[in-house]
C-alpha cells in the first residue's frame, strides 16, 4: 500500500504515523497538490491528500476513513475495543481535526487572497475556534495511559502543524502541549520523522 502525502500536511502526518503504529506495510509517496497530478486526482476526485492506495488499486481518501481502515486491517491497533474508550479517542480526534481545519482555513485565506481581499472577520472567527479548542485541551489534559490511539495521533499532528505554521502565536494557549508531546515522543519516537514540516 502507498499513501500519497505532502510533508506540511497535518492530515498526511496523522495517517503516516497511524500506518507506522499499525504495523502495516505502507509506503509514502510525495505529491504536489497545487499541480493536481493525475496520480492524485485519478484516485481522489477532490484532489486532496492524504490518499491511501490499496494493493488492489482502489483508493481511500479522507484521513478519518483511512484511519478506520488501518485500524480494521491491523486488528484494532489504533482505537480501543471498549466502546466508551473508543468514543473518547474518536472525540479527541474530531477536536484535533476541527482545530486543524480552522488553522488550514486561516492559512489558505492568507495564501490565496490578495491583501486587500483578505477577510479579517473570517480569520478572527477561525482563530477563535483555535483558541477555544486549545483552551479545552489545556483544561482537560490528555492521558496516554492506556496506549496510543487515533485521537492521540491526530493531536500530535495538530501540535506539529501549530509549530510549523503558527510558531509564537499559540504556545501560551496550550502550555500542556509540551508534556503531551514529550510523552507522545517517548511512545512514538518517529514523531520527528512524520510531523508536518
Amino acid at each position: 500500500m502507498k499513501v500519497l502525502y505532502s510533508p506540511a500536511s497535518p492530515y498526511s502526518a496523522k495517517v503516516r504515523m497511524a500506518a507506522r503504529l499499525s504495523g502495516l506495510p505502507v509506503e509514502s509517496e510525495l505529491v504536489k497538490t497545487d499541480e493536481e497530478p493525475a496520480r492524485l486526482v485519478d484516485n481522489n476526485p477532490l484532489g486532496k491528500i492524504p490518499v491511501l492506495l490499496r494493493e488492489d488499486g482502489s483508493a481511500i481518501f479522507d484521513s478519518r476513513a483511512i484511519m478506520h481502515f488501518l485500524d480494521r486491517e491491523s486488528g484494532g491497533k489504533l482505537y480501543p475495543a471498549d466502546p466508551a474508550a473508543r468514543t473518547e479517542a474518536e472525540v479527541l480526534e474530531a477536536l484535533a481535526d476541527g482545530i486543524t481545519d480552522s488553522l488550514i482555513a486561516h492559512v489558505y485565506e492568507r495564501r490565496y487572497r490578495t491583501e486587500e481581499k483578505i477577510h479579517q472577520p473570517w480569520l478572527d472567527r477561525q482563530w477563535s475556534k483555535v483558541v477555544r479548542g486549545l483552551a479545552f485541551l489545556e483544561a482537560n489534559p490528555v492521558s496516554l495511559g492506556n496506549g496510543l490511539t487515533g485521537g492521540h495521533i491526530a493531536l500530535a499532528a495538530l501540535a506539529g502543524y501549530l509549530g510549523l505554521r503558527f510558531a509564537g502565536q499559540w504556545e501560551t494557549l496550550w502550555p500542556g502541549h509540551r508534556a503531551f508531546i514529550a510523552e507522545f515522543e517517548a511512545r512514538f519516537p518517529a514523531f520527528a520523522e512524520f510531523k508536518p514540516q
